[in-house]
């Protein structure tokens, strides 16, 4: 289902949740949330729709990947960047790595340990802040 974008920085601002098995129907919102926001957003956490679990979808380009309980378990090669928000107005300035390592689990719940670089690990830190009740 096509969830409305939450603009509550309250709510945003507070910590999600450990994702269970349960929580798997969270998936296919963020999925038709993100296919309907496609032409300006390339990744969301399930608290961008309402939900404080830790969940996190990007669009890799080729193909939307759903990532459960993301952890960044190494980071390097940090630059400055300027990033915008479908749950913020305007873009404001954030630190990035260019390279990261990401435990998480897919949809299947099968725990995976994998290296991202550039733009894609740029969307991942930034639906990971999400996570954290970061906003930039």
């Amino acid at each position: 289902m096509i969830k409305p974008i939450v603009r509550d920085v309250f709510f945003l601002n507070q910590k999600s949740e450990i994702a269970t098995k349960a929580d798997l129907p969270i998936v296919q919102d963020l999925e038709d949330t993100l296919k309907a926001n496609r032409e300006r957003c390339v990744g969301m956490a399930a608290n961008m729709i309402g939900y404080r679990k830790n969940i996190i979808i990007i669009a890799t380009g080729l193909a939307d990947m759903v990532m459960i309980n993301p952890v960044i378990t190494d980071k390097s090669e940090p630059y400055d960047t300027e990033e915008g928000c479908l749950s913020l107005p305007g873009t404001r300035k954030t630190v990035r790595y260019n390279r990261i390592t990401v435990r998480y689990m897919d949809k299947k719940m099968t725990e995976h340990t994998q290296n991202f670089s550039g733009y894609i690990a740029q969307i991942i830190q930034h639906e990971c802040d999400h996570l954290a009740g970061i906003l930039i």
